[in-house]
């Protein structure tokens, strides 16, 4: 992985009033962590739901990371991942200097997020994908 001793990985969404939208969150975070080997991870919220990044970020030092990746879980790149999201973690990198903290590439472009609407349309429309699975 990094050239850290033990990297902490945050999964770090918007955030909803709508708590279910909260734990979804939480549970990809769970699953990302698990399936990359990740044994300390938070999800954490720009507003609206707790812990914030900051929160996050602290916690999982508190627990012994040294090194935390951070993977933004929003769709596009608007205003809260080319302005916000830079910001809070030069915030975070002044309040704790001895921490190397990591920006994962947003989901924005990623290949996959046209095939994963693709399975969501057939689903929708009761086709099953090709190959039958």
């Amino acid at each position: 992985m990094a050239d850290c001793e033990r990297i902490g990985l945050v999964v770090f969404a918007h955030g909803s009033r709508v708590a279910a939208a909260n734990e979804a969150v939480e549970r990809v975070a769970r699953k990302a962590a698990d399936e990359g080997g990740f044994a300390l991870y938070r999800a954490a919220f720009l507003e609206l739901a707790e812990p914030t990044l900051q929160g996050a970020v602290v916690d999982l030092a508190g627990a012994g990371a040294r090194c935390i990746v951070v993977a933004p879980y929003f769709l596009t790149m608007g205003l809260h991942l080319t302005r916000d999201f830079p910001e809070i973690l030069n915030g975070i990198r002044t309040k704790h200097p001895g921490l190397e903290l990591k920006a994962a590439p947003p989901l924005d472009g990623h290949p996959a997020l046209a095939g994963i609407l693709v399975q969501r349309a057939r689903e929708a429309l009761g086709i099953r994908a090709p190959g039958g699975g």
